[in-house]
């Protein structure tokens, strides 16, 4: 049985660990979930693996992960959501959600982002969190806008080789919103 440090109505969020390759494979050896986030639209065998390996390393250098979240009712991995460090401006992060296909269209992204907002501003105590998604990801964008992201402005983003549209939110947008 998993451990979550997290949890929502339907999601638990865990950390992934050293033998998680094989729920690592579940989610980004779908080619559904990766076609916006790479060039060639699928992971290969070593991709899943160093994505694996750089979340784990991002937990234990920064404390956060783009995290494993499973269902609370049936303990399938739905996929992941988390934070990584936004190199570029202190105490700030990058939030991602990628859930396989069988999820999408459920709530199931907004729960989960909202919880990791959450958890960026009170926990982490972050100023500001940063977000993107593929030029063709239209669902992305509305779930962007629809949690109260800004539109920054398009920035490329070197696993695509495409220019991403960007938005970020502060803790001030945040807590006005709460």
């Amino acid at each position: 049985m998993r451990e979550y440090f997290m949890k929502t109505e339907n999601i638990g969020f865990s950390n992934w660990i050293d033998s998680d390759l094989e729920l690592a494979t579940q989610l980004w050896g779908e080619e559904d979930v990766t076609r916006f986030i790479c060039a060639t639209g699928k992971f290969t065998k070593q991709d899943i693996y160093d994505r694996l390996f750089t979340e784990i390393n991002n937990g234990v250098n920064y404390h956060v992960q783009y995290w494993p979240i499973f269902n609370l009712t049936s303990g399938e991995l739905m996929g992941c959501c988390g934070a990584r460090p936004f190199k570029s401006e202190h105490n700030s992060y990058e939030i991602g959600v990628h859930l396989r296909k069988k999820f999408w269209g459920k709530g199931f992204a907004s729960e989960s982002v909202k919880a990791v907002i959450d958890y960026c501003f009170t926990e982490l105590n972050a100023v500001k969190l940063f977000a993107g998604h593929h030029p063709q990801n239209e669902s992305s964008k509305k779930l962007l806008m629809r949690l109260g992201f800004h539109y920054i402005g398009d920035k490329f983003y070197k696993p695509t080789s495409l220019y991403h549209p960007s938005y970020e939110m502060s803790n001030l947008m945040y807590s006005e919103s709460i």
